[in-house]
Formats: structure tokens, C-alpha cells, sequence
């Protein structure tokens, strides 16, 4: 039915790939493209190893996806409709302009971050609405789970719970364990700036600032455990609150052990988490992008995982009937069997998916709109009933408030 381009072969390119492969019926042709061919390769060969039926057709290509033109020459080769976008955020520009150039339609899972600057927002990104509407194109921000999957919780509270939402939490916590003694379970360079950086969360039409990690409180999740809970700032915020205008209060929660604190307060302590290259030898180097290279790459982490991961949206306010409400939507990922069904771990596999989801109902019509959107502006139902049939059960609590003021 379709031909689509992933660009990126680490943990969740590899998810999206299988995934792709098991949806045959809507992706015909796919093409992995990394600047390590090497790594798409590999996951190709497991696809056939493991999913021999799939009549998915995989080839593969090499490509630097900071370099509009050797993009636009895969593009134009390859003739995709869509272009699955999983490689670091710093790329998005580079593809969403080499998208514009040769007439096809873009999705991610992160928003753009300069790499001299530990910022993400939607600005940049946003900045493209008139070029796409004007080319006849869909871009599609931030389609994994957090953001992506707890966009749509959000819109699912809106459409079917409330008629007005007031206090917004989003909660993620990986209760699990790599027998590591330090490592992240994303892209280690995007995971440590995310998390050093300041948070932020909105309050009565203003963003509050706070020192990284400054805020806590212990968090149930249900179906897993209760852990102690951080505010960050993370990138859907800027989004659902504009997007969803009743809401007087948004947070992000997300959990850390206090082993990975600890160390991540010694590499910080000693200037390892830096984004300001350093001379060394003769090269420009910044010392963060030297511990990702001796830091366990993510994928490698998923043989060995066990436990759980619980990524959920709180929300308070109005209920339907008039009357105040608390409501809690949410799913549960087992990384054990993630690992048994695509040979990735529960945080690869929890972005991965919804990413082929949002692409299969892109291709399918089911979501077509041009211009630049965040998941939130369309329909939450679709997204919700592939989500239960392709490996991540959305679960309801109702009138129980995990998340305290």
C-alpha cells in the first residue's frame, strides 16, 4: 500500500521497523536509512529471522541525515510517501526541509533541539506550518509515547471525560532493571541533557522554573509500584496547553533511582555531562557526546531487562456531568516481553509503536491534514483502539488521584 523511509536504527528504529513489518497490509516498502548501514542491516536480518510471513518488502542506505542534499537524493531515488523520523533531534530541520523539497510527508517522535543548546521546544519546528500547508504536506510532531501517546490520553480526557480540564500531570516511570550499574534508556546524549537541565511546568498562563530534580513527591503507578517522582520540563507541555486552554496547571513527572542520581551527579560534578566541546588532542570534542560513546547503547540493554514501565496522564477538573472530576489514563509495558516480541526493551518499544501507528493512520487517511500538528488535534480514538491491538493496552482508573497538589 505504502512506501515509507525510517531514518534511524537504534532502539526505537528497530520497534518501528518490526512493527512495520508485522502492519504489511499498509507498509509495502520500507527502507531504513542510517549513517551506520551496519545497524539497519542487523535489524532487517532479524525480521526475517523472526517474521518470515511478512510480505513487507526492507532494503537499506546509508545517509547523513545532517545533509539536505544526500537526503533529498534518498528521497527522490526511493519515491516514499512518508518519512519516519527516529534519528537525533538535532536532524529534524535538516529531513522536515528535505521533506518540503521532494513532496513527502513527515513524522517524529522528538522535537528539534539545536546541539549547542540544551533546549527543545516547538518553535522551530512550528516555524514550517506555512511551507507545509503551502506544499500540500502532513507533519506530524512528536508521535511516540511521551510525547505522543500521552498527547492522546490527554485528548481522550477532553473528548469523553471532560468538559473542562484544569490540573494536568503526566507521569512516566520505568520500574525496571538492566543489571548495569549506570545507564540510560534513550539516547544517552538527549537523555542526561533533558534531565540536568531546569525544569519547568505551567501555572495560570505562566512557566515556572525549577532547579533540576528540585521538586518530588512518591507516585502510585498503578499495576507496578509507588516511586519517588521528579519534575522536568518535558516537550508536550508546550503543546496540550495551548491546545487544550481550560488547563490552569501542567507537570511532568518522571522517576529515577537514587543510584542513577548519584551518579549522574559525579559525571555532572566533573564536567562529563557538558554540551561545551573541550579541546582534546587536537579535536573539538564535547564531553557529553564522549560518555555516550562509552556509556551501553540503549538497544544493547534490552536482553537482560526485566520489569515494567508506566507512562500515564492525571487529569482534574469538570467532568461531563458538571461535576468535579479526577481520571487516570494509561498503559503498562512488560520489557521482558517487549524483548521476546522485537528484541528491544519496554522504553524503545513504548516510543517505537505509537510511531507506525501514527504513520499507519497518516497513509490510511484516517489522519490527513496539511500543515504541522501535534497528535493532540485529531481524533484520539483511532490512535487509542491501535494501540490495544499492537502491543500497548491503554488502561482507565477512575476518581483516584495518584498525583497529589
Amino acid at each position: 500500500m505504502s512506501k515509507v523511509i525510517i531514518i534511524g536504527a537504534g532502539g526505537v528504529g528497530n520497534v518501528v521497523a518490526k512493527k512495520c513489518a508485522q502492519n504489511d497490509s499498509v507498509f509495502t516498502e520500507v527502507l531504513i536509512a542510517t549513517r551506520t548501514v551496519s545497524k539497519a542491516d542487523k535489524i532487517v536480518a532479524e525480521i526475517h529471522q523472526h517474521l518470515p510471513d511478512s510480505k513487507t518488502q526492507f532494503s537499506t542506505a546509508s545517509v547523513d541525515a545532517d545533509n539536505v542534499p544526500a537526503l533529498v537524493e534518498l528521497f527522490n531515488a526511493f519515491k516514499p510517501e512518508l518519512v519516519i523520523n527516529v534519528a537525533l533531534p538535532y536532524q529534524d530541520l535538516t529531513i522536515m526541509d528535505a521533506c518540503l523539497e521532494t513532496g513527502v510527508h513527515y513524522l517524529d517522535t522528538a522535537n528539534y533541539e539545536p546541539l549547542d543548546v540544551a533546549k527543545f521546544e516547538y518553535s522551530w519546528q512550528w516555524a514550517y506550518r506555512q511551507r507545509f500547508e503551502e506544499a500540500g504536506l502532513m507533519a506530524l510532531l512528536g508521535c511516540g509515547f511521551d510525547p505522543g501517546a500521552t498527547n492522546i490520553f490527554t485528548a481522550h480526557h477532553a473528548k469523553h471525560h471532560f468538559s473542562e480540564i484544569h490540573y494536568l500531570d503526566i507521569i512516566d516511570c520505568n520500574n525496571g532493571d538492566h543489571g548495569k550499574a549506570f545507564a540510560t534508556n534513550f539516547n544517552p546524549e538527549i537523555n542526561i541533557r533533558e534531565i540536568t537541565a531546569n525544569g519547568r511546568y505551567y501555572e495560570n498562563g505562566e512557566w515556572i522554573e525549577t532547579k533540576p530534580l528540585e521538586i518530588s513527591q512518591d507516585i502510585y503507578y498503578p499495576k507496578v509500584a509507588t516511586r519517588k517522582s521528579f519534575v522536568l520540563y518535558h516537550e508536550e507541555l508546550e503543546s496540550l496547553v495551548l491546545n487544550f486552554p481550560t488547563i490552569k496547571r501542567a507537570r511532568f513527572w518522571m522517576t529515577f533511582g537514587e543510584n542513577y542520581i548519584k551518579h549522574l551527579n559525579v559525571l555532572e560534578g566533573i564536567g562529563m555531562t557538558s554540551i561545551v566541546p573541550i579541546d582534546f588532542r587536537g579535536l573539538k570534542v564535547a564531553p557529553i557526546e564522549f560518555l555516550k560513546a562509552v556509556l551501553p547503547a540503549p538497544e544493547s540493554l534490552a536482553e537482560n531487562y526485566t520489569g515494567q514501565t508506566c507512562i500515564g496522564v492525571q487529569a482534574k477538573g469538570i467532568g461531563k456531568d458538571g461535576q468535579e472530576k479526577v481520571h487516570f489514563v494509561y498503559n503498562v509495558c512488560d520489557h521482558a516481553e517487549t524483548y521476546k516480541e522485537v528484541q528491544a526493551q519496554g522504553v524503545s518499544y513504548t516510543t517505537g509503536v505509537p510511531a507506525m501507528i501514527g504513520a499507519a493512520l497518516m497513509l490510511q487517511g484516517v489522519w490527513k491534514k496539511v500543515g504541522v500538528h501535534n497528535v493532540e488535534e485529531f481524533d484520539p480514538d483511532p490512535f487509542i483502539a491501535e494501540m490495544n491491538k499492537w502491543g500497548l493496552k491503554v488502561d482507565e482508573l477512575a476518581g483516584i488521584e495518584l498525583v497529589k497538589a
